[in-house]
């Protein structure tokens, strides 16, 4: 049963696509107030108890206690199926159990429901990274660079990959 009305992103309107255009701005700073706006935007669900159970799940994962935040963001992907972030979240709680399959299906989800989602797609590239998949890998690094070509994360992800795929070490 869904309890929270969830206002999904593609509602948040012009401001969010404004953003997303200067984020991919590839001179200036102003990219980082576009990051700080969009991470902002996505982590609010639009219902105080959702945004409750993210922060809460965030902070369990902060503190290494992977099962209250898997168990939060449970909770909160239960009740609020179409808020990208708890999913994006929880996968991140997945990945670091070392549970890649969980992780991979919320990852999914969290594409599904924003296919701009540039952390979801960093974290695809560094978790396919981590298990051997460095084709889909290098594929993930770059559908997210071309979001957001200013994450060192990725940006390091691309180059190591391309350096390896050419034989040398970086």
């Amino acid at each position: 049963m869904v309890i929270a009305s969830v206002v999904p992103i593609a509602a948040a309107g012009q401001g969010l696509d404004d953003a997303f255009a200067r984020l991919a701005q590839p001179e200036g700073e102003g990219w980082r107030i576009a990051e700080s706006d969009i991470l902002r935007e996505w982590s609010r669900s639009g219902s105080p108890a959702m945004d409750l159970l993210l922060q809460r799940g965030e902070a369990a994962l902060d503190m290494g206690d992977i099962p209250s935040a898997i168990g939060h963001l449970t909770a909160l992907t239960d009740h609020a199926p179409d808020f990208a972030a708890g999913f994006q979240m929880r996968a991140a709680a997945y990945a670091t159990a070392g549970q890649f399959g969980p992780a991979l299906a919320d990852l999914r989800r969290t594409l599904e429901l924003e296919p701009r989602h540039f952390a979801a797609l960093t974290q695809l590239g560094a978790m396919l990274e981590e298990m051997g998949d460095d084709v889909r890998a290098l594929a993930a690094y770059r559908a997210s660079l071309a979001i957001h070509p200013h994450q060192q994360e990725a940006i390091d992800g691309q180059a190591r990959l391309e350096h390896k795929r050419i034989g040398t070490d970086i």
